[in-house]
């Protein structure tokens, strides 16, 4: 079932520690399918892990917590070829796709070898709620801050651009994400630019920033803009608090 228009849930968030399980998937991962509308059957979850390689013991550890969740998680790796003969339509068949984290460069670049990059848009456009986290995040907006290339942190600037606008993750946990987004911004390497805390989601309708929201309480989002005088300036968004959270 479709979502009422195209969504994305951008995060750094999603996994939470589990009590019979290593992780569970946390209130983000439940508001993404929410979203989706999904009723009456068990909603389907698509999980790509292609930042991270496709490993199999983190697809299994997902798979595990999806069905501690009540979803059924359909993997689609693209290490060493595709698992199935219609990407496609495979992902058409998705309420979620939910994107790991792990190297965005490398993502990016392994997505646009197997035409991922246009077969996203129209999944975004047919309904299917696009959402992830780190990686999985950065990669619907046109740029972000990695590691992906080393351990300075750097601009990447061919995100799939489904969002118009720069993207932070790790605001908080990673001492040297807020000065390096202020900076970028700053320059203008980056345009506008929305961050969030670890625990925090932003959710979109079309292009437009609908909600902040976070699955940890005191965690925030914020908005970075150029300001007239060259230097970035910071506003928080204070996000709505998850059931669960």
């Amino acid at each position: 079932m479709p979502a009422d228009s195209p969504t994305i849930l951008a995060t750094s968030g999603g996994y939470v520690p589990g009590r019979r399980t290593r992780v569970e998937l946390g209130p983000l991962v439940r508001l993404a399918v929410e979203l989706s509308g999904v009723d009456g059957r068990t909603p389907r979850l698509g999980y790509l892990g292609t930042a991270n390689g496709d490993q199999a013991h983190a697809i299994a550890e997902r798979s595990e917590a999806a069905r501690v969740a009540g979803f059924e998680l359909n993997p689609l790796r693209l290490f060493t070829m595709p698992n199935v003969d219609d990407v496609e339509g495979y992902l058409l068949e998705q309420d979620v796709v939910w994107v790991d984290g792990g190297s965005v460069a490398n993502l990016l670049a392994v997505w646009r070898v197997h035409g991922l990059d246009a077969i996203f848009r129209r999944v975004w456009e047919a309904g299917v709620v696009l959402a992830g986290v780190s990686a999985g995040s950065i990669c619907w907006h046109t740029s972000g801050t990695t590691d992906s290339f080393g351990p300075e942190l750097r601009a990447v600037q061919d995100g799939l651009g489904l969002l118009p606008y720069g993207n932070g993750v790790h605001y908080d946990s990673e001492d040297r994400r807020r000065p390096t987004v202020h900076r970028l911004v700053a320059s203008g390497e980056l345009g506008l630019t929305y961050c969030t805390d670890d625990g925090v989601g932003l959710v979109y309708r079309g292009t437009d920033l609908m909600e902040a929201v976070t699955e940890r309480r005191g965690k925030g989002a914020y908005v970075v803009a150029r300001g007239a005088d060259g230097e970035a300036v910071e506003e928080r968004i204070e996000p709505r608090v998850l059931p669960g959270a």
